[in-house]
């Protein structure tokens, strides 16, 4: 009542003073009553109108709207980010009321250097990026892929405590090939084909260079470009400029993880990660990047040298839409021909180039079967049948292509085919399956939510100038750690979605020490370089936590003692 005095406002609100655990109340009251409500029609799914309420909760109160979603967290990230934000995605011209972030479009070339001033907050931490080309397993979306930007920055706030005055949604509208978007008149980018090559390149570059002007200190995620220039762009900046990108890195991190999950999940020590036979569907981006990184965290296991690196290499059978890859095949990516499998192996396994995902299975008999594909249902029953001749004591399944319908397979699909001792993980939420006998069989979603905010918030307070390869494997044996004995016997390799503030605060932790290994820290705002060296981990976790941002409303009036 002081402030409502002081600020003049006594009687212009109603009489009862709500604290904010009343206002949640109140929200979630509405939310419920108005999900069916906000409908727009039939075909309009509940998430989809969630999503709505929530967007307006945004618009009208920051502080509430990240209060909710953190008391919430595991109900409304699937609304905020995947699933649902790909049906955002899909419909932004028509759920679009207020512009959030900034768009940098090929008509903007040579003027992105200005540009950058006209937003409004001198500090900003974290910059996600997209082009909208290839938005979650939904392909070209162009300037619509904005709401991916959004989605992840929102859990950056949630998860990391980033403050929400210095997060930065960013669009580069090249274009768009999609022929839906091209003739549709409320579509609200360039309606002109992509650009490509130099042209590209160019205009990547000049926001890359403006960005880091003036925020010298920002870090950005690129997010959702498409596989033939997530790695170019990936390799172009990495040792440059503080940025990572998602789909390769964060994707690989959470697989890593659950695959040391795993291994410790069927009784053995994660040191023998590198005996695990590993058959992956997928060689895009996402695919190509757990390869890369899986392949690292074996060869580290091994010695870390050049002999390493080969043992390594042959743990893994890849499959794409031509089959299995193999040196004969014709036009190999670049990307994926470190992967390709010697004649010699393959015709000793009774295999060949092209083999089909069902007769790789049976023959290899692997110990995980991984989808990145973004083809729903591509694990069958034939390739489940055929994962029942595993040499595992526990196969793991990961059905990791979003959103749900793009999902390799379900876990009812899974449990049911091969029984309850499989371990399952997937990209985005399905529910546990209970078998009837008191038994429950964990569906684990290996989301990059558990990573990324862990790694931007490492290494913003590391101060480190890039974001290295072994700050990304610390964030995931951190993660593989995390989980107790008892979890991973019961088949869960993926801690709860609702203690992620405190996965994301013990990543950002091993992000720091592993900068600080590496030599790598700088230090951040009143804590320099040799202070930080000195930190204890006790030490470290506190300076993590007491910079991360929480919803609070600020005390505006203080009575005097």
């Amino acid at each position: 009542m002081t402030e409502r005095d002081r600020l003049d406002l006594r009687g212009l609100l109603p009489p009862n003073v709500m604290s904010s655990e009343q206002q949640i109340e109140r929200f979630m009251v509405d939310l419920k009553r108005l999900e069916v409500q906000a409908r727009d029609g039939p075909s309009d799914p509940n998430a989809l109108a969630k999503w709505r309420i929530l967007n307006r909760l945004h618009d009208r109160n920051e502080t509430m709207y990240y209060k909710v979603l953190i008391a919430h967290i595991e109900e409304y990230a699937p609304i905020v980010y995947t699933p649902t934000v790909g049906l955002v995605c899909q419909n932004y011209s028509g759920l679009f009321r207020r512009p959030r972030g900034m768009y940098f479009s090929a008509e903007d070339r040579g003027e992105m250097m200005s540009m950058v001033y006209n937003w409004p907050a001198d500090q900003v931490d974290m910059i996600v990026v997209t082009d909208g080309s290839r938005i979650l397993g939904l392909g070209d979306l162009g300037v619509h892929g904005i709401g991916i930007a959004i989605g992840k920055l929102d859990l950056y706030v949630a998860a990391a405590g980033i403050n929400p005055q210095r997060v930065l949604p960013v669009m580069i509208d090249v274009g768009t090939n999609n022929e839906k978007l091209l003739k549709d008149p409320l579509y609200l980018g360039l309606q002109q084909n992509r650009l490509d090559g130099d042209e590209y390149l160019a205009i990547i570059d000049e926001f890359m260079e403006a960005v880091f002007t003036r925020w010298p200190h920002v870090i950005v995620q690129f997010e959702d470009f498409q596989s033939k220039w997530a790695f170019k762009l990936l390799q172009r900046y990495r040792n440059t400029y503080r940025m990572f990108n998602d789909d390769v890195q964060g994707t690989a991190g959470v697989a890593i993880a659950g695959l040391l999950g795993a291994v410790r999940a069927q009784g053995r020590p994660m040191i023998d990660f590198p005996k695990q036979k590993i058959v992956v569907a997928g060689a895009g981006s996402a695919g190509i990047g757990v390869l890369n990184a899986a392949r690292k965290t074996m060869a580290r296991m091994l010695g870390n040298n050049e002999s390493a690196f080969e043992a390594a290499r042959s743990q893994f059978w890849v499959v794409d839409a031509q089959g299995l890859i193999t040196e004969e095949r014709e036009n190999i990516d670049q990307d994926a021909s470190p992967f390709a499998r010697k004649v010699k192996e393959i015709n000793r396994q009774g295999l060949r180039e092209g083999a089909s995902l069902v007769e790789v299975v049976q023959q290899v008999k692997p110990d995980v079967l991984l989808g990145l594909s973004a083809v729903g249902g591509l694990f069958t029953k034939e390739v489940l049948e055929a994962l029942k001749g595993s040499t595992a004591t526990r196969p793991a399944i990961f059905a990791m292509s979003n959103p749900t319908t793009n999902a390799e397979c379900t876990p009812e699909q899974a449990f049911s085919i091969l029984g309850e001792n499989v371990i399952f993980a997937s990209g985005s939420p399905f529910k546990d399956v209970d078998f009837g006998n008191g038994h429950i069989g964990h569906c684990n979603q290996g989301n990059n939510m558990y990573l990324f905010p862990g790694i931007g918030l490492g290494t913003l307070l590391s101060g480190a100038p890039i974001v290295s390869d072994g700050m990304l494997q610390a964030a995931a044996e951190c993660l593989a750690a995390y989980m107790t004995e008892d979890e991973v016997h019961e088949g869960i390799i993926y801690p709860s979605i609702s203690s992620i503030r405190d996965i994301t605060k013990e990543i950002a932790a091993a992000v720091i020490m592993e900068a600080i290994e590496e030599d790598l820290v700088e230090g951040y705002r009143g804590v320099d370089s040799r202070e930080l060296r000195k930190f204890s981990k006790e030490q470290i976790l506190e300076f993590v936590k007491n910079n991360m941002w929480s919803p609070e409303y600020p005390t505006l009036v203080y009575n005097q003692d």
